[in-house]
């Protein structure tokens, strides 16, 4: 089992920025990746960027390319996901997860979820 807690979300003007934070814990030895994935008001919850704990190869979607940038601390067992450049479009949930494959981009490739952290983009 791997616990998964975020924080750092909150209210932002457009083109300010923010940094999510997921904090691991439990059997994080079986967790090779994490994603994080966001989800607004009536729509499916998107990939957004992964990271692998291995090597910290990185993969992001194409909207926040350029602008999101997912690291990770592996003796804190923490991932981030700075988030630059907003816009409202960003607005969402924004969830962390762990994945026992190598890497993923979907939903149903991740075992475990946090409970989610709001952020909002305001113009």
């Amino acid at each position: 089992q791997v616990q998964l807690v975020e924080s750092g979300g909150g209210l932002v003007q457009a083109g300010g920025s923010l940094r999510l934070s997921c904090a691991a814990s439990g059997r994080t030895f079986s967790s090779y990746a994490m994603g994080w994935f966001r989800q607004a008001p009536g729509k499916e919850r998107e990939f957004v960027a992964t990271i692998r704990w291995n090597d910290g190869s990185t993969y992001y979607t194409d909207s926040v390319k350029g602008r999101f940038t997912i690291s990770r601390d592996n003796a804190k067992n923490t991932v981030y996901l700075q988030m630059n450049s907003l816009k409202p479009e960003d607005t969402a949930v924004y969830y962390c997860a762990a994945t026992t494959r190598f890497i993923a981009t979907r939903r149903d490739r991740y075992n475990y979820w946090g409970q989610g952290t709001q952020v909002t983009v305001f113009s």
